[in-house]
């Protein structure tokens, strides 16, 4: 009752928060807009809040679009480009397709944005100030946003097509951070994120009863949560959109429960507890990172932190590159 109603109480408040920072990169800056948009984060962070008071997944749908939109092009707010012509938004690449949301509050936020500081603040950057503002006002860590990214003007479909899936295995999930520099620290903590929001059927069914075509369950899953998956997502139905918390003890709260739920073998995407029960790899890679997160929430807060601002920084573009859009939606023309 007490945690339900600091979540009414803090719906009701106008919270302010400052992004100031010292800058470690040339271009990029946490005080990239103090000039001209210094209310950029108070901005953000009102219409996130808005958002997350009538829609409890909203803080986890904007920390995904921020991931799927840095693994694809870059962190160059591709991610939100609709189709147009012969170009394929990544909205509809199968990772996104039927999953990826939170596009209207990036809506919301674009257009109080531009209200305040027309053509000023890019797309991107908002991704990455969502997802920050979106693990604080979760219970999370907080960190110097850098800010400065400017907007692509092409999506990537193909590429969408190759993000880091739910099925992939150890090894491949490993590769795939590993090629934007990320390490095994960085991937187990981004992972983490899955401390909040919710997965759809369709994305754990073969755990359930035909894991890697063997028509056998996954056995690294508790067979007492393997049951109770089933009762939710039934055989008959492998492309159910039904969902399931990817962290049913504390579903909408950013904490370390989530490497709990690992160690008690109840990850509920394969590519989760893959980390700690992957065959071969994870016990001498991530198992040991895995452990040391359930064990210290601070360890897991901190590597978060950085993991993120790591990954805010794949491939920006800054400078003259890009393009400032005015309509996320779309790239300028004219």
């Amino acid at each position: 009752m007490a945690a339900a109603a600091s979540v009414v109480v803090l719906c009701a408040l106008v919270v302010l928060a400052a992004a100031g920072g010292a800058s470690a990169w040339p271009v990029m800056s946490p005080s990239y807009y103090e000039a001209s948009c210094p209310s950029v984060y108070d901005i953000v962070r009102r219409v996130v809040q808005e958002a997350r008071c009538t829609d409890p997944r909203a803080p986890a749908s904007l920390l995904r679009l921020h991931f799927h939109d840095c693994f694809v092009n870059g962190c160059d707010g591709s991610l939100l480009l609709d189709d147009f012509g012969a170009m394929q938004s990544e909205k509809n690449a199968p990772p996104n397709k039927g999953s990826a949301r939170g596009f209207d509050v990036v809506d919301g936020i674009k257009a109080a944005l531009e209200n305040a500081c027309p053509g000023v603040v890019s797309c991107a950057d908002i991704l990455a100030l969502a997802a920050e503002i979106s693990v604080e006002l979760s219970g999370g860590p907080s960190w110097n946003v850098m800010l400065g990214r400017r907007d692509g003007t092409a999506a990537n479909f193909e590429g969408a097509r190759d993000l880091p899936g739910p099925t992939d295995d150890l090894d491949l999930l490993r590769r795939k951070f590993s090629e934007f520099n990320l390490d095994d620290t960085d991937f187990v903590a981004l992972q983490g994120a899955h401390t909040i929001g919710r997965a759809q059927c369709r994305f754990f069914h073969d755990r359930l009863y035909n894991i890697s075509g063997t028509e056998q369950p996954d056995q690294t899953l508790d067979m007492a949560y393997l049951n109770e998956l089933r009762q939710s997502c039934p055989a008959s139905d492998p492309e159910s959109a039904a969902l399931r918390n990817l962290d049913p003890p504390t579903p909408d709260a950013f904490d370390n429960s989530f490497y709990g739920n690992l160690l008690r073998n109840r990850g509920l995407l394969q590519s989760d507890q893959g980390m700690l029960s992957a065959p071969g790899g994870a016990a001498s890679t991530t198992a040991p990172i895995v452990v040391r997160f359930a064990g210290s929430q601070d360890d897991f807060f901190r590597s978060f932190a950085t993991a993120m601002v790591k990954m805010g920084n794949i491939s920006p573009l800054t400078g003259s590159m890009g393009e400032i859009r005015r309509n996320c939606r779309v790239v300028n023309r004219g």
